[in-house]
């Protein structure tokens, strides 16, 4: 026997086979480049070259095979770029084994991407209106649309605004949404609102999309002009220079633009007696006034009226406010004497016993001022006088009074001049002249002597005592000293006899008058006198 060994020679007759003729995997969206997406696997019956396997992607589509790679030993495909599943939410990839001989096999890859949360929420404004009118009712300020590109969960939105503002939203058809006012706005207390839309999905993490919206509030003439103060008092010094700035009113209003630009005016008096145009006037543009002319305190002391401000918005809104202007007093006027007149006619004699005490009272000097205040306070002083000492004047009320006892030595006629002067600044003043009479009672008659016969007569006097004296003298010393005393007490005597007059009861006859003051005059005095 023989022993036959019969080599059988392979043959290329098997093709490549897939354990799986599809596979089926799910990749998500953000998994890394590189990373391993599935693995196929082949096998052929065939041995050496024939059973040698190569794999490759059948389908050459570039936008299809892009994002993979396939290893052509290992059948492994992995993550050359990134996936995006709002792009390309899946793949169908076909894959080819092929051996050594030529023959090959087929399998096919169904690749999914999984959604990850990994976009933001969208807006996109279709209109928007700005600035909206102040005290309008319900107002559609914006109308905007909201997506998400991803799926699911990570697709669903919930839009919303910040609290505190007067707006609301509203939503339409799908993911549309209108911004309206809640109510009338006040521009007065805003003008501008920041409105911030926030969009935030449900996938996990969850993502939002902020949006600001700014809306303007334009103004509505609903507000009218406001004075500082409700009334205005103004002081003006007499005797002012016309055309004067003697103050200001101001008013405000809270609108804007011509809405909140004041006129001011002058209101037509109430009182139809104050020629009110004539004495005031004021700048239309910022409520300046002025004096028109000179005012005089003695004539006015005051005068009040009403201005008026008006904005310039449609209709015109305007307000009013009371402005009293008050005359200062001004040392313009000076003293005047009302007694003893001082007009320029035969003066005023005044009597005065020689037998008068100090402090005896001659008269008064009576003046007015004008003026007021301090201006009207008066003041007398003695400014000459024939005899200094003699007479005195109280500074506050005008009386002249004796100031020492009255001697033989002193002349019979006096000329007093008085001064009157105010308390003003600068003073002003007037004089009072006074003619006083020494006589040795009031029973003697008096008659005006023309300067010479006095001066003669006092010239006699004079002789006859330097006689008398010196015949007393040269005869007895002491006869002359009883002499003289004697004729001192007999003139005493004579003089208190004078002052005993007896004054009839009952009242006063009709031709004798109580004569009472004012301003300056502050007491009254009685003289009884017996002629």
């Amino acid at each position: 026997t023989v022993q036959i060994l019969i080599l059988v020679l392979d043959v290329n007759d098997n093709a490549p086979e897939f354990a799986q003729a599809l596979y089926e995997v799910q990749v998500s969206e953000n998994s890394p480049i590189g990373s391993l997406v599935v693995k196929v696997s082949a096998r052929d019956l065939d041995t050496g070259p024939y059973g040698e396997i190569s794999y490759s992607i059948s389908y050459s589509s570039q936008e299809i095979n892009e994002p993979f790679e396939l290893s052509s030993l290992s059948g492994e495909i992995r993550l050359i770029k990134k996936l995006d599943f709002e792009t390309i939410s899946s793949y169908d990839l076909d894959i080819e084994a092929s051996d050594g001989g030529g023959l090959s096999g087929k399998c096919s890859v169904s690749v999914k991407v999984l959604d990850v949360n990994d976009n933001f929420p969208e807006l996109s404004i279709s209109s928007l209106t700005s600035p909206i009118p102040e005290n309008s009712p319900e107002t559609e300020v914006a109308l905007f649309r909201i997506r998400d590109r991803d799926s699911g969960e990570n697709g669903k939105m919930i839009c919303s605004i910040q609290d505190g503002v007067p707006f609301k939203l509203k939503p339409t058809v799908e993911n549309f949404y209108r911004l309206v006012t809640e109510g009338a706005l006040d521009r007065e207390n805003r003008a501008q609102y920041n409105i911030t839309i926030t969009i935030t999905d449900l996938g996990t993490p969850r993502l939002k999309t902020e949006h600001c919206i700014t809306v303007l509030v334009s103004d509505v003439n609903d507000n009218a002009p406001a004075f500082t103060r409700t009334s205005y008092t103004l002081f003006v010094r007499e005797n002012n220079s016309p055309a004067l700035h003697i103050g200001s009113v101001s008013a405000t209003d809270r609108d804007s633009g011509t809405n909140a630009q004041v006129t001011y005016s002058l209101l037509p008096s109430q009182d139809p007696h104050l020629p009110l145009a004539s004495l005031v006037s004021i700048n239309a543009d910022n409520g300046h006034l002025f004096a028109l002319r000179s005012l005089d305190y003695e004539a006015l002391q005051g005068f009040e009226f009403r201005v008026g401000a008006a904005d310039r918005g449609s209709p015109a809104l305007s307000s009013e406010a009371l402005v009293r202007v008050l005359v200062l007093d001004a040392n313009d006027n000076s003293p005047f004497v009302l007694y003893p007149l001082q007009n320029g006619s035969a003066p005023c004699t005044e009597l005065v016993p020689r037998a008068a005490e100090p402090g005896y009272l001659v008269t008064k000097v009576v003046a007015v001022d004008g003026d007021s205040g301090q201006n009207a306070w008066l003041s007398y002083q003695l400014l000459k006088a024939t005899e200094p000492g003699l007479f005195g004047v109280w500074a506050h009320n005008g009386e002249v009074r004796t100031a020492r006892l009255l001697s033989e030595r002193d002349a019979a006629k006096h000329r007093l001049v008085v001064l009157v002067k105010d308390n003003g600044e600068p003073p002003r003043s007037a004089t009072a002249t006074l003619h006083v009479l020494l006589v040795d009672g009031f029973s003697q008659p008096y008659l005006p002597l023309p300067e010479a016969a006095l001066a003669q007569a006092q010239n006699d006097s004079l002789t006859i005592y330097l006689v008398v004296a010196l015949a007393s003298v040269s005869s007895l010393f002491l006869l002359s000293v009883l002499l003289f005393v004697a004729v001192r007490l007999c003139r005493r005597s004579r003089a208190a006899s004078v002052g005993r007059c007896s004054v009839p009861e009952g009242p006063f006859p009709g031709h004798l008058v109580d004569v009472s003051g004012t301003r300056t005059l502050s007491q009254s005095y009685q003289y009884e006198v017996c002629l």
